[in-house]
């Protein structure tokens, strides 16, 4: 096979809805200065019970079932992730089991806020060179484990969820190349401190800064490298990470008027490396991006990292 391809995605967020006026109880903060700064209205927080593994498997269950694969055709598992606590046996190993995949190599994957683009790269390859013939790539977090509650510039932003992705070896390549990089020297810009007890801290105007105004050439890259022009995309996926970067960002892409532009972040706040399955599943589901359309997806944050690509959806 010279390509892979998106056959089916899934998505799962917990049931509690954290509202900006439940924000207003628990921190110096107020509905119009989250909404001016972020874009962020709610996001939906775990249960003390409900794990990233717990959110993993749930979406990458539903993921599996649309795919029309079985459990046994399934040879790779990559869980993205930055704030699982289980270190072995990895998420990815834990959501086999619960999905009874008997034999695929599975692994997970920090980069972060540009951890499943990353994934999906990385599966894409594996499948490129045979190593397997159908991979699930999920996106899993639970940052409001990370969240530090009494900081308002930082705890209004953060929200739980998975987005999962099947994706199979193609005769086309329906899976763009990617394009992937980092920043090393800015490394402190986001970043989980105490180590044993992390908590969530970044640089919020270096981070818009530098979102805004180098990463719009990087992602117009990712659209060169497949072949196609900014113009010929039907949607965008973008990490979800604040709305006025997600909109600052579209804008420097000179898109087309009726391009679809994920705006999760409004209901979902940020959920880090979900966030790109997780929005890109939704418009799906809703209809709001056809199968066969081309779509770029852009994840990027801590390290400061990056990785996007173009995919054609299922």
């Amino acid at each position: 096979m010279s390509g892979s391809r998106v056959v089916a995605l899934g998505h799962h967020q917990p049931e509690r809805v954290l509202t900006n006026a439940d924000l207003e109880k628990m921190v110096d903060t107020d509905d119009a200065w989250i909404r001016q700064r972020t874009g962020i209205a709610t996001r939906r927080i775990a249960s003390a019970d409900e794990s990233v593994a717990d959110m993993a498997a749930a979406a990458a269950a539903k993921a599996l079932a649309a795919s029309g694969l079985s459990p046994a055709d399934i040879g790779q598992v990559t869980v993205a992730t930055c704030s699982a606590i289980d270190r072995c046996p990895s998420i990815a190993a834990q959501v086999a089991n619960r999905l009874q995949i008997p034999a695929a190599v599975c692994f997970d994957l920090n980069n972060a806020c540009a951890g499943f683009c990353t994934a999906l790269a990385t599966a894409d390859h594996a499948l490129r060179a045979g190593a397997a013939r159908h991979a699930l790539v999920i996106g899993a977090e639970k940052m409001s484990d990370l969240a530090d509650w009494t900081d308002r510039s930082s705890c209004i932003l953060l929200g739980d969820g998975a987005g999962a992705a099947v994706i199979s070896a193609s005769d086309d390549a329906l899976i763009g190349p990617v394009a992937w990089g980092s920043d090393p020297t800015r490394n402190n810009a986001v970043r989980l401190v105490d180590a044993w007890q992390p908590r969530f801290a970044q640089e919020g105007q270096a981070v818009f800064r530098w979102a805004t105004s180098e990463l719009p050439a990087i992602a117009a890259q990712a659209c060169e490298r497949a072949g196609i022009a900014t113009t010929d995309l039907a949607g965008v996926v973008t990490h979800q990470a604040n709305l006025r970067i997600i909109e600052a960002l579209t804008r420097k892409l000179k898109l087309r008027d009726d391009v679809v532009i994920a705006r999760d972040v409004v209901e979902s706040g940020n959920t880090s490396a979900a966030s790109v399955p997780l929005a890109l599943s939704k418009l799906v589901e809703r209809g709001e991006l056809p199968s066969g359309r081309p779509v770029l997806l852009f994840a990027f944050g801590g390290g400061l990292s990056w990785a996007g690509q173009v995919i054609t959806t299922p």
